[in-house]
């Protein structure tokens, strides 16, 4: 069943175009698709050519929520950034604008995404990075390096994340000077990862923080059910209402085609218990989100019944 479930996605890879706003990502062949499932017993479903690497774009903004409430608590980034949906485009200030005091409404659109790279471990900007790519290469026990062109692609092209961060900093929300927010926000976008990385990722929040395959606790459980909720009620940017409907697991997706899945329990043929999933297909959707990518995860969800509603 999993491979009909892969066959009919695939027949979606080219409903999808690459990001054009990116020009390094609008090189991006539509037709690649991978999965990567593991399970808490190190069990593997893997399609597609699972070892090329793709730049994590907003999924960045899951690790980099969990690094900032960490380091600072949870309570300290959340006096910063809320929690909730905003219905709104991932880049819209609108609500920052319209809202008092200004607050961004969560962490997995842009104006908070930014906000909360100001917080991350560090004095500079490459001490932010450092920090990060270690505990990404600690979770998933692999090396992991920036994609310069993609990184130069992006920053040349950031004119509205600019406007969002002087607007945020005119409002007291960076702990850090706006070229400084900008630019790690944009590298760690711009960080490369494997579909397999992407599901130990979302096998260690299945764990509530701790990760199934080495019993090594990464983040407290407070942090991991956060991260859940708001991935579930925010990670799609704005179709992530229909997607909790149709498919009702936590998921980040990310502009250069790649999802991010978590699994507190289920059963996938030979996969069960704590899962995580990682899916790429560069076609992406006119909000964001990887259309081969989102229909391999929605027959996934149905097939086997891993709604959490």
């Amino acid at each position: 069943m999993l491979m009909e479930i892969t066959n009919e996605a695939k027949t979606y890879t080219k409903r999808g175009k690459p990001a054009s706003y990116i020009p390094e990502l609008a090189l991006q062949s539509v037709e690649q698709f991978a999965a990567c499932i593991v399970d808490q017993n190190g069990n593997y479903f893997e399609v597609g050519n699972i070892e090329p690497q793709f730049t994590l774009q907003s999924i960045s903004k899951v690790i980099n929520f969990i690094v900032a409430c960490e380091y600072h608590g949870l309570q300290f980034v959340l006096d910063k950034v809320d929690v909730e949906p905003t219905g709104d485009p991932f880049n819209s200030i609108i609500r920052l604008e319209s809202t008092a005091p200004g607050k961004p409404f969560n962490p997995m659109i842009n104006a908070g995404a930014i906000t909360v790279a100001s917080m991350l471990p560090g004095e500079s900007v490459k001490d932010r990075i450092d920090y990060v790519v270690d505990f990404l290469n600690r979770i998933t026990d692999s090396p992991h390096q920036i994609n310069e062109a993609v990184y130069r692609s992006e920053i040349e092209t950031t004119h509205r994340n600019r406007a969002i961060a002087y607007y945020l900093k005119a409002n007291d929300y960076l702990l850090c000077d706006v070229e400084e927010a900008v630019e790690t926000y944009t590298r760690l976008c711009s960080l490369e990862v494997s579909t397999k990385d992407l599901a130990k990722i979302g096998l260690m929040l299945a764990g509530n923080g701790v990760h199934p395959l080495t019993n090594e606790k990464f983040i407290t459980p407070k942090t991991a059910k956060v991260t859940k909720a708001l991935m579930t009620t925010c990670g799609l940017y704005n179709a992530s209402g229909k997607y909790a409907a149709s498919i009702g697991i936590p998921m980040k997706s990310g502009v250069s085609g790649g999802v991010l899945c978590t699994v507190s329990n289920g059963k996938v043929e030979h996969l069960e218990g704590k899962l995580g999933i990682g899916v790429y297909s560069p076609g992406i959707d006119d909000i964001g989100n990887s259309v081969a990518g989102m229909k391999f995860i929605e027959k996934l969800s149905q097939t086997y019944d891993l709604s959490i509603f």
